[in-house]
């Protein structure tokens, strides 16, 4: 999972998730809760406690997951705790399908997606 994510790039910087220390392995937890099924829990960290790309990082967590995942799986994303000033809301956000949904229905929150999750060549 969390080479899978490593190589998500950071809306406005250069630099991947990874890099920034957004992600790291400590916040990848895998836990098994049915035959061939897991409970995948993601945890990030913000580069400032009211960085206004929390919600979009986590929409590009679970959608490159979502497509990359080889196997049945629940997923929840969460902003470390203590890490943002509105970390309920985004926590909400980003673990309610119909928003991720709605989110990923705006041709232009997609396209920043899509540049985000798209492996470079």
């Amino acid at each position: 999972v969390s080479d899978i994510i490593r190589t998500i790039r950071d809306p406005e910087k250069p630099n991947t998730l990874e890099e920034l220390e957004v992600v790291t392995e400590n916040g990848v937890e895998v836990q098994e809760i049915g035959e061939e099924e897991y409970l995948v829990i993601i945890r990030f960290t913000p580069t400032v406690p009211h960085c206004s790309l929390a919600t979009l990082i986590g929409l590009c967590l679970r959608i490159k997951l979502q497509r990359c995942l080889p196997f049945r799986h629940k997923l929840e994303i969460y902003i470390s705790e203590g890490t943002h000033s509105t970390e309920e809301d985004i926590n909400k956000q980003i673990n309610d399908k119909e928003r991720v949904a709605a989110a990923m229905e705006n041709p232009n929150l997609r396209e920043i997606v899509e540049q985000c999750v798209t492996e470079p060549d």
